[in-house]
């Protein structure tokens, strides 16, 4: 109990401590799409400024990439509603996919044999930090 309380406590200094940089952060999760395809379109963004993310994101060809744009997105709508921070210094501090629940189906196959697929999803998490220029 004293245990928890302690952490507890640690965490709320924690808090109370100004952060260097700000971060705007947003979640898509259940995202029907493999993580694997996910990452890729995740990797061609990664500490890009917003604008530019959003433009290689624009002109992608793959599905994912929607999906990651709509979270910047979001990402972005957070920080400046919620943290006060300009759009224009913002920039893909992080982001990174994990992996979801797996929904398991059955294909009939020849000889009464049945195959397993496997739907993936994944969770999408961008985290957006502002950088000062001059």
């Amino acid at each position: 109990m004293a245990d928890t309380k302690k952490k507890k406590k640690k965490v709320e200094e924690e808090a109370d401590e100004p952060d260097a940089a700000a971060t705007a952060v947003a979640t898509a999760r259940y995202v029907r799409c493999s993580a694997r395809k996910m990452r890729l379109v995740a990797d061609q963004v990664r500490g890009k400024k917003v604008v530019d993310a959003r433009t290689v994101l624009n002109f992608s060809t793959r599905n994912a990439a929607q999906v990651v744009s709509k979270v910047i997105g979001s990402a972005v709508a957070n920080a400046e509603n919620n943290h006060d921070m300009n759009s224009d210094e913002l920039f893909v501090n992080s982001i990174y996919v994990n992996e979801g629940p797996t929904m398991k189906r059955i294909r009939p196959r020849a000889m009464g044999r049945a195959f397993r697929v496997r739907k993936r999803s994944c969770h999408v998490t961008v985290e957006l930090a502002s950088r000062k220029e001059g």
